[in-house]
């Protein structure tokens, strides 16, 4: 496990980008893999692999980049890390950039799903307030212990480890019919 630890920092420092970006694709992908498994209990032999793909793919190419931006700017828009910054940067992250990203998330899901516009308002009508509230759940305090702790770098691969367990609920959430 310490081999992989050093595996994956070494990575890090060479492709910091990259790396994050692949780091969120993949814990995309494991989150929609236990969500079929453990929560919809569909078996391997009913596993929905396109699906896990598309999960990927949001991963990859919407959540590390957007989340990764965004902790770069909340990081110079307030500086510093002691417990009041942490506390700002949660309490910006949970008021002005989830609203913002969960709606896109469930937008962008809805849309690989194959939704017109109307089944997708539907849909955001039906589950965003959900979603959102579920949010306000788990992550102020995953935020703060983040923003507090864990340097800028780690920030994105912290918050996806984290996120498998909220990735098995947004899989579940974004391909609920």
């Amino acid at each position: 496990m310490a081999g992989l630890w050093r595996g994956y920092q070494q990575l890090l420092s060479r492709h910091p980008w990259k790396t994050q970006l692949a780091t969120a694709g993949t814990l995309m992908g494991v989150g929609d893999v236990i969500s079929q498994q453990l929560v919809e209990r569909k078996g391997l032999k009913d596993h929905d692999t396109t699906r896990t793909l598309k999960m990927m793919s949001i991963g990859f190419c919407f959540v590390g980049p957007v989340v990764g931006k965004w902790y770069q700017t909340l990081d110079r828009v307030v500086p510093g890390s002691n417990k009041t910054v942490a506390l700002k940067k949660m309490l910006l992250d949970q008021v002005a950039f989830s609203p913002v990203f969960l709606g896109g998330f469930l937008t962008i899901a809805a849309a690989l799903n194959g939704l017109s516009k109307e089944q997708i308002y539907n849909k955001l009508k039906r589950d965003y307030t959900d979603a959102l509230i579920t949010n306000y759940y788990i992550w102020p305090a995953v935020q703060i212990a983040n923003f507090y702790f864990i340097p800028l770098h780690y920030r994105l691969a912290v918050v996806q480890v984290v996120a498998i367990f909220w990735n098995v609920y947004l899989s579940w959430k974004a391909n609920k019919v």
